[in-house]
């Protein structure tokens, strides 16, 4: 009974968003609502546990979201987001663009969130093609590659830092995993997938995209650019690493925690930008105020996503199902990896928001890993990120990065498909091999 009403309740949600075209925040809340009432869940409890799932959800993602999309703001707007890209075009050459934006888009998109990155970064595609007269869908995916990968694997996004919370995993360790497998998917999805793609020609509307670029004289220096973006990365490694090297009494460590913390980590980021990307180059506090504020907005709805996610999570786990789908789960002939990225390939494939796939995903294995048989011998950073490699699976028409790529570069379905969908799905496999091979190696 159990399974057809968790499979019941994903078709339902399908139904919600793809169909009746509620926002996905409402149609989470609904559905948690409605397996609830039909599981025999008492009402007053059942308004608890939605509480309880956002809440928990929540508490660990408010900080990191919100000094995340401050800083992504800041690099935008102060244009070190274009020092980046340009100077890596200077380092690679014209030939080798594709490289410069590969680098760019997973940098700018480790402290960025892909919707934002992608609109930030469009412009600098179309610049460098023209500049370079290389196919505008051939950077395109490059710079695609990066900003997806980030996404789904890496925290502080808000998909992989709610699945860790939910794994109870260590940030800076699935960092340390991530960042590899990362560099992989990239270098497959990113640069040599592009290559069989040079035939393709772009049309995108006219006007669309604005190429217009700060002065060379206007932008800060590509060491500090680089700097300040990779800071939040910078700091939760060095704690990390400080784990296995230092005894844990050591108040060195104790500080390398503090400030590794992914909280922690943003505010310090999000601090040097303010002052070193703003004040020390000119910027009023009151302007910054207003830049930062204004990023801040854009984010209301990935936040209610994310605790209807939760809520979801938390309604299947008090309800009973979590455990009896755990239990027939354990008895599968598939490692738990294999599984958690197969079912948050399935909700990927069949919702499309890679950010609610990861989220309902973990809610369904999370109580696999509470068991003391599994918990043991499975990572918990593993698993984000063989849930967040999942996440990227197949993406298709439910999902808005789909048409993003399409109408932004102008493309027919069929090319699309050829492209965007194709790049995505290589990235969600390499994700899946790269976990298992670290599983042999941790």
């Amino acid at each position: 009974m159990s399974i057809v009403l968790l499979i019941g309740s994903i078709a339902f949600l399908l139904l919600l968003i793809a169909v009746v075209r509620l926002n996905a925040f409402v149609a989470l809340i609904i559905t948690a609502l409605t397996v609830g009432i039909l599981r025999g869940m008492p009402f007053a409890k059942l308004i608890e546990s939605i509480q309880k799932g956002i809440g928990s959800t929540m508490g660990s993602l408010v900080m990191i979201i919100g000094f995340g999309v401050m800083l992504g703001s800041l690099l935008a707007d102060s244009g070190a987001a274009q020092q980046i890209s340009s100077s890596l075009i200077r380092i690679f050459g014209a030939k080798r663009a594709k490289w410069a934006l590969v680098i760019t888009s997973f940098t700018v998109g480790l402290a960025m969130f892909y919707n934002a990155g992608f609109v930030i970064l469009i412009p600098l595609v179309f610049s460098v093609a023209a500049a370079t007269e290389l196919p505008l869908v051939y950077l395109g995916i490059a710079m695609a590659s990066g900003l997806s990968v980030t996404h789904g694997y890496l925290p502080p996004h808000p998909g992989p830092t709610a699945i860790a919370v939910l794994f109870k995993a260590d940030m800076g360790k699935t960092l340390v995993y991530g960042i590899p497998i990362a560099i992989v998917a990239i270098l497959i999805s990113g640069v040599l997938f592009p290559e069989f793609l040079k035939k393709i020609v772009a049309n995108p509307p006219q006007g669309l995209v604005d190429v217009k670029n700060l002065p060379e004289n206007e932008l800060p220096s590509f060491p500090l650019s680089m700097t300040i973006a990779l800071s939040p990365v910078l700091l939760m490694a060095a704690a990390t690493i400080g784990e296995f090297a230092l005894p844990k009494e050591s108040f060195t460590l104790q500080i390398l925690k503090f400030v590794g913390d992914a909280s922690i980590s943003m505010l310090i980021s999000f601090g040097l930008a303010v002052v070193f990307l703003g004040i020390l180059r000119g910027r009023k506090m009151v302007d910054i105020t207003e830049k930062t504020a204004a990023s801040i907005t854009a984010t209301t709805m990935i936040l209610m996503i994310v605790a209807a996610g939760g809520a979801f999570k938390q309604v299947l786990q008090d309800s009973g199902i979590g455990n009896d789908i755990a239990a027939i789960f354990k008895d599968l002939p598939l490692s738990p990896l294999v599984l958690a990225w197969l079912i948050a390939t399935i909700i990927r494939i069949t919702i499309g928001s890679a950010t609610v796939a990861g989220l309902t995903a973990a809610g369904i294995i999370q109580p696999l890993m509470n068991d003391p048989s599994v918990a043991a011998t499975i990572s918990p950073e593993l698993m984000v990120l063989s849930v967040g490699a999942g996440s990227l699976m197949c993406s298709h028409v439910n999902d808005t990065g789909f048409w993003m790529f399409k109408e932004y570069f102008g493309l027919s379905l069929k090319d699309t498909f050829k492209t965007w969908t194709i790049m995505e799905t290589i990235v969600g496999i390499v994700g899946l091999i790269g976990v298992v091979i670290l599983d042999w190696i941790v």
